[in-house]
């Protein structure tokens, strides 16, 4: 399915965060991943909060959205099925996680290279990619 506009850009993003938020949150209640059950715990609070933030950058942007069609954007390298993550392996809950932050890294970095006819809203997507680029590296460091 197309992103054509600033509306489905962000409507993408907010179900990214949704479900890695949900995803984070069942790993982090899984006895395997226990060791890293604070970092998973963290991750989920993080993306509470940049739910928030697209639903903001939304509101606050609304009336400076600019009808003009984007092109050649689609879902389809987004989407990613996870598996039941409570019943998880650590090393298969890490694999999953190294995945949705690279997914959300990529997604953020070319979708705010796309919507730069609204800076603000660019800039707030290139904020997000940060935060999950910082997710990566936490998980690059077990």
């Amino acid at each position: 399915m197309p992103l054509e506009n600033f509306g489905s850009i962000l409507n993408f993003a907010e179900e990214l965060e949704s479900q890695d938020q949900e995803f984070y949150e069942a790993v982090a209640g899984n006895p395997a991943c226990s060791g890293h059950k604070q970092m998973f715990e963290q991750f989920a609070a993080n993306a509470k909060k940049n739910l928030k933030n697209v639903q903001r950058t939304r509101r606050e942007n609304v009336t400076e959205m600019i009808l003009e069609p984007i092109k050649d954007f689609v879902r389809a390298p987004f989407c990613e099925v996870c598996q039941a993550a409570p019943g998880m392996t650590v090393e298969d809950a890490l694999a999953t996680a190294n995945r949705l932050e690279d997914r959300a890294v990529r997604y953020y970095t070319e979708a705010a290279a796309k919507i730069k006819a609204l800076p603000e809203v660019a800039r707030a997507l290139k904020l997000l990619a940060k935060k999950h680029k910082a997710h990566c590296a936490s998980l690059e460091a077990i």
